[in-house]
């Protein structure tokens, strides 16, 4: 007779909680890619700008958009690194997640294995007792026509 995992609810609880570090993974993951596009995309927007300083107004509205845009991708650089220290942090979580589900698997699987040895000989066992006693039973019939 085959008994239930005692530590099945348990398994269930660290599969579910591998589950939302693995969604928390891909979202963090998400966010980073994001941000990298929009650093790239705004750097390549900004080396596309030319140069045409016709007087000393328009030199000085460069200069200004200059360092506003040097302020924007520094922001933007800073965003990028949170966003990778997030994906850390939530890779971190996950293994650490894995690793307390993986032991329980384990345990599961051995007790599954073990669950089905003791059955199969339980099984075998019942079939050598019908062996054993068809065996004597043959054994103790006439044949061949033989009366006693």
């Amino acid at each position: 007779m085959a008994r239930n995992f005692r530590l099945a609810g348990l398994l269930r609880l660290r599969q579910v909680q591998q589950d939302q570090a693995a969604s928390d993974l891909a979202a963090a993951n998400d966010r980073a890619r994001d941000s990298a596009a929009r650093q790239n995309r705004v750097r390549a927007t900004l080396g596309g700008v030319g140069v045409d300083a016709t007087s000393s107004n328009v030199l000085y509205a460069i200069a200004a958009a200059r360092s506003s845009s040097r302020s924007m991708l520094a922001e933007l650089t800073a965003v990028e690194s949170r966003d990778r220290a997030a994906v850390d942090e939530a890779a971190a979580a996950y293994a650490q997640a894995r690793a307390r589900s993986l032991g329980l698997e384990k345990l599961e699987t051995r007790h599954n294995e073990t669950q089905n040895s003791e059955d199969l000989a339980a099984q075998q066992s019942a079939i050598d007792e019908i062996a054993s006693s068809t065996d004597s039973t043959i054994a103790g019939s006439p044949t061949n026509g033989d009366t006693q």
